[in-house]
């Protein structure tokens, strides 16, 4: 078969390799980038590091005895996604500089790919790998194209802009912003943080790797899956601190109070940054140095969302104006943008319009009417309990064993029967109401606009790998490779 993934991030990567492991070699890792490595690539503020425990960070069959830190930075972590890249033989694979902007199904049981550079692609299948942190998410506020001064958004840093001796805003409180906010703190005269709403932040606890310890780590393989087994448990209790009514989340939360309570003594302040969300609804965040940060004279937190942009700088929702020289927006992503490539299966059908009417998968690997077309993390894809690659190995994994199975069974397309993903995402319902990300009152990135939790799953990674292996060719349609061919000869 040929095959394209598009995009070459960790779920690329890990698709590549897999395919390459079970005796496929006729495909493309079709990249935008001039180069793998996907969001560590594509993003490059200052202060971005993992927010995961580093030897949890990485391929479950290549650990890195060579990680620095305890939480690494992003250069790092690129460096290990390109030797991973070259490691596993994807070199020769590899088309960098290509973005895809559209997928079309053909009658010929094919996939016809087109980039922005007008190439056009032919494939039988198509693996897409591009990720969830790439589109940059801006507020829907007025005046924002009147700012007079300089803005970007925190995803795409404008490393040209020099934030000594100025007046800065962040316009957001999380994932990326407490990563931001201590740098720019350094250069700025002044900082104002806007905070819409405050998240659970645990301490990261930043250490340092000895030579020695990784020199140790080299030599004893077996001490290093220790190590990963060990973490492995701590991710585990993400799965009961996000559980309502469980004590573990009344432990986390009682652990995250404590880090404000260790660092802020104004009550104001510390009233602002304490969470009115249960933990798990909003993204656990790790720091050292936010919270320090907001301590600073010349750091002020407005507990307040956005109201507007004016020519010389913002008003918050309270009222307050603040006139600032350069504006970053730390507002997060548009997770699940389907729209991202014009995706067009059977009978015409439209992937983003299919998905804005019900974001739903099969495991978040197949959706109906895209046959041959698998995502390595659709809808509902990913576990919160384990890191990001763990999620997607599996996914990739029971994508290229269908694949398998289908060419095995000498068949040429597969398309998921709509009626097992009807069942499939029924029984997701019920499970969804114990989890905090899910709950009704939650708003956060876990829940599309109209309130449906569409990135997790509900449940433990143990149990998302016995789904997948539960997963087979009979929750297909198969269409005979004749029965194309046939096909394509009356076309």
């Amino acid at each position: 078969m040929r095959i394209a993934i598009i995009g070459a991030g960790p779920s690329g990567i890990a698709a590549g390799r897999e395919l390459l492991r079970k005796g496929f070699t006729d495909f493309t890792i079709l990249e935008g980038l001039d180069g793998p490595g996907g969001t560590w690539r594509l993003h490059t503020y200052p202060g971005l590091a993992c927010d995961v425990f580093a030897h949890s960070y990485t391929f479950s069959y290549r650990p890195n005895p060579d990680w620095s830190e305890n939480f690494v930075s992003q250069p790092e972590i690129l460096a290990y996604l390109e030797k991973c890249f070259t490691e596993f033989g994807l070199d020769p694979y590899l088309r960098p500089n290509t973005r895809i902007v559209s997928a079309d199904f053909t009658e010929r049981g094919t996939w016809v790919l087109r980039s922005t550079a007008g190439e056009t692609f032919e494939y039988d299948a198509v693996i897409n790998a591009m990720g969830n942190q790439h589109t940059p998410s801006y507020p829907d506020v007025p005046g924002i194209d009147s700012f007079e001064g300089e803005s970007f958004h925190g995803t795409r840093w404008d490393h040209g802009v020099d934030l000594e001796g100025k007046r800065v805003a962040v316009i957001g409180s999380a994932a990326s912003a407490v990563q931001i906010v201590p740098e720019v703190a350094k250069r700025a005269a002044h900082l104002t943080v806007l905070q819409r709403s405050a998240n659970w932040i645990m301490p990261r606890n930043l250490k340092s790797y000895s030579q020695r310890r990784r020199a140790v780590l080299r030599r004893t393989p077996m001490l290093l899956r220790g190590i990963r087994k060990f973490q492995g448990l701590l991710l585990d209790q993400v799965e009961y601190a996000t559980t309502l009514g469980h004590s573990r989340m009344r432990l986390f939360e009682k652990l995250a109070t404590k880090h404000i309570d260790q660092h802020i003594t104004d009550p104001e302040l510390r009233e602002a940054l304490l969470p009115k969300s249960r933990y798990g609804c909003k993204r656990g965040l790790v720091s050292d140095d936010f919270y320090p940060t907001l301590n600073l004279p010349h750091v002020d937190l407005i507990a307040s969302g956005l109201d507007r942009i004016t020519p010389t700088g913002l008003v918050a929702s309270n009222g307050q104006e603040v006139d600032v020289d350069v504006i970053i927006y730390c507002t997060g992503y548009r997770f699940q943008d389907f729209d991202r490539i014009a995706v067009t299966g059977t009978d015409g059908l439209d992937l983003a319009q299919s998905m804005a009417q019900r974001p739903e998968s099969l495991k978040g690997i197949a959706i109906p009417g895209f046959p041959n077309y698998f995502m390595a993390a659709g809808p509902n894809g990913l576990v919160l309990n384990v890191a990001y690659f763990n999620s997607v190995e599996q996914n990739v994994e029971t994508i290229v064993r269908l694949l398998g199975d289908m060419v095995d069974q000498g068949h040429q397309v597969m398309a998921v029967k709509p009626e097992v993903v009807r069942r499939y995402n029924d029984s997701l319902a019920e499970k969804f109401t114990a989890f905090s990300w899910a709950a009704p009152d939650c708003k956060s990135y876990y829940r599309d606009a109209a309130g449906r939790p569409t990135i997790l799953y509900p449940g433990s990674f143990k149990k998302w790998r016995k789904l997948h292996a539960e997963t087979s060719l009979a929750d297909f349609d198969l269409t005979p490779a004749r029965a194309t061919q046939d096909a394509a000869h009356r076309a």
